[in-house]
């Protein structure tokens, strides 16, 4: 376009000159008019903002001094607790703090992480309903979606101390639930550590099924194949339940979480071999709703804000805090996060995870 300026111009000078003085201004406005509007498109077109979801063009650099391009944070995990009731031995976000910040403050976090261009949030733990009865939760649900408008808001839990009050007052606002179960044994459920005195694991399960049907809210399995479940077989059980996605991980170890020096747990005796994983696996092919994350695929593929919002970088086989969000910002922290956008969506991170989009026959 500007190689065509030149002769443009000369020729509306040209017929412009030809005219009488008197008309010179009124054959020059349309000239002028044109040329503005001409600049003006070229400036706003050098200006235009990235959708959310795109990368920016500016470089960060990561704890090397080198990095990738500055990532948008489209689905992030906040850890807000790691206080919890069951004592999972596997667990790697242990309840190493019993700091929560205060529900302003929060929110005042999540503002900024929609603002950056966060398009899904998942709440976790520790255990989330743990704090104020799940109230302190559900504001947080109901802020990311009527006020954030995010698209997707979901939790994970252990289920065990959800009511069904708390799906009349903020189920609305969730998309999904998934809730942690690792066997349909409840004995093996024990020697993992996820109970709670005579509570039974897998019936609270089936009930959250219902409640999750009858208040219109996505419902997800997470399971952590380890020694205790690798040779069990929950096609029919999965298949029943008929979950959204069912996320199976391999055992991780994190170094200070589960193993190592002031770890609060000891998962060596949980951990099990590539090919056993992958046996569990094959096993349950058939499922369609199965989704495989060995440890490659989880490790560096998750963006995770801990209960101080500080993003947590696996890299090194243990998590290292960021700089808190609330206190430099999204763009400063994120760099020193160890996230593998790449393996992100790799693994199947970006899917269909609103409830509106996800056709279900409730």
């Amino acid at each position: 376009m500007w190689m065509l300026l030149p002769s443009t111009l000369a020729g509306k000078l040209l017929r412009a000159f030809r005219k009488p003085l008197s008309s010179l201004w009124d054959s020059l406005v349309p000239w002028v008019l044109w040329l503005r509007a001409t600049l003006w498109l070229a400036k706003s077109d050098s200006a235009r903002p990235l959708r959310a979801g795109r990368r920016r063009p500016q470089k960060c650099t990561g704890d090397n001094g080198e990095g990738p391009d500055q990532v948008i944070p489209i689905s992030v995990n906040y850890h807000f607790t790691r206080q919890c009731n069951y004592k999972c031995g596997f667990c790697f976000h242990t309840a190493k703090t019993s700091f929560v910040l205060p529900l302003d403050e929060a929110k005042r976090g999540l503002r900024l992480m929609r603002e950056a261009g966060m398009e899904k949030i998942n709440f976790s733990g520790g255990e989330p309903f743990i704090q104020d009865r799940g109230n302190y939760l559900g504001e947080l649900v109901r802020f990311c979606k009527e006020e954030l408008r995010l698209s997707c808001v979901s939790i994970v839990s252990n289920g065990s101390l959800i009511q069904e009050r708390w799906f009349k007052t903020y189920g609305e606002y969730l998309d999904i639930l998934a809730i942690s179960c690792d066997s349909f044994d409840e004995q093996v459920n024990v020697l993992i550590g996820r109970s709670q005195g005579k509570k039974n694991h897998v019936e609270k399960l089936q009930k959250l099924r219902v409640w999750c049907r009858d208040y219109r809210v996505g419902f997800k399995i997470n399971s952590v194949i380890n020694r205790f479940n690798v040779d069990e077989d929950m096609r029919e059980q999965i298949k029943a339940l008929n979950p959204v996605r069912w996320k199976v991980f391999q055992c991780l170890l994190i170094e200070g979480e589960n193993t190592g020096e002031n770890a609060l747990r000891e998962a060596q005796r949980f951990l099990i071999s590539d090919e056993e994983f992958q046996g569990f696996l094959d096993r349950h092919k058939e499922v369609s709703c199965l989704v495989p994350e060995s440890n490659k695929k989880m490790k560096d593929s998750y963006l995770i804000l801990d209960e101080y919002m500080r993003f947590l970088n696996c890299k090194n086989g243990r998590k290292e805090p960021s700089k808190s969000i609330l206190d430099v910002g999204v763009e400063e922290a994120i760099k020193f996060s160890g996230f593998d956008e790449k393996m992100f969506l790799k693994r199947g991170g970006k899917y269909l995870w609103s409830k509106a989009d996800l056709h279900l026959d409730w």
